[in-house]
């Protein structure tokens, strides 16, 4: 089953967001068959990030929010919120 998962940063949080980003894409890289799809969520002036968009393929959702309380972001409290919904594909690229 594939979910979206949206993770919004914590006000201000941008240089914990930097110094743990290649701990994130390791992260991401060891689940590459579960991750169909990510990247940051930008602010209003298209370059800021201030969280996470991610498509994952998993078994149920409490697997999908196991995988994601491990991620780096997480666990050094990165995120003010992370909601998570199941999603289907209708159109567009094959995931």
């Amino acid at each position: 089953m594939l979910f979206v998962a949206t993770c919004i940063d914590k006000p201000s949080h941008v240089d914990l967001r930097m110094s743990t980003r290649s701990a994130h894409l390791a992260f991401l890289k060891s689940f590459e068959n579960q991750v169909k799809l990510g990247g940051p969520l930008l602010g209003a002036d298209g370059q800021t990030p201030i969280g996470s968009l991610l498509i994952i393929e998993s078994e149920d959702e409490i697997s999908a929010r196991i995988m994601l309380a491990q991620d780096p972001y997480a666990q050094v409290g990165l995120f003010e919120r992370v909601e998570l919904f199941p999603w289907k594909r209708v159109v567009g690229a094959d995931l």
